[in-house]
């Protein structure tokens, strides 16, 4: 199956912390860094997550916002630092390409935002997803 979703980050669980209806994954990514995820309950269950499962973490590139600067008092958990690595801009959106140890994040902003942030090739960030957007797909 071919996806339309550009961000698709191999990764291995390490953790599955189950609630009544919904469950947080912990996901080592190939690169070392960690994402959770929060899905259903059925969903950890169809896909029979546990420990030591192989999974591709799956974020539209909808999802991915980029900072700047210090990240502090936010309830985003997923915190990925990076390098902007590319920028295709439009007139009103820009795609931004951002190199995160051990693979790479596409990020759909709008064209103010790059702006504001004053990104170019180079440019620290660091990514946020929220763990609700991140989906899991086993290998």
């Amino acid at each position: 199956m071919s996806l339309s979703i550009r961000n698709q980050i191999p990764g291995t669980v390490t953790a599955v912390t189950p609630g009544e209806a919904m469950a947080t994954v912990k996901v080592r990514l190939d690169g070392g860094q960690d994402i959770t995820s929060a899905i259903t309950l059925d969903a950890v269950q169809e896909l029979g997550l546990v420990a030591g499962s192989a999974v591709r973490a799956l974020v539209k590139s909808t999802e991915v916002s980029l900072a700047t600067g210090a990240v502090d008092g936010l309830s985003i958990r997923n915190r990925l630092p990076g390098t902007v690595s590319g920028i295709a801009t439009g007139a009103a959106m820009a795609s931004v390409k951002v190199t995160v140890q051990g693979g790479e994040l596409t990020a759909a902003i709008t064209q103010d935002a790059v702006s504001d942030l004053g990104l170019t090739l180079g440019s620290p960030v660091t990514a946020l997803i929220k763990s609700t957007e991140v989906a899991l797909a086993t290998v």
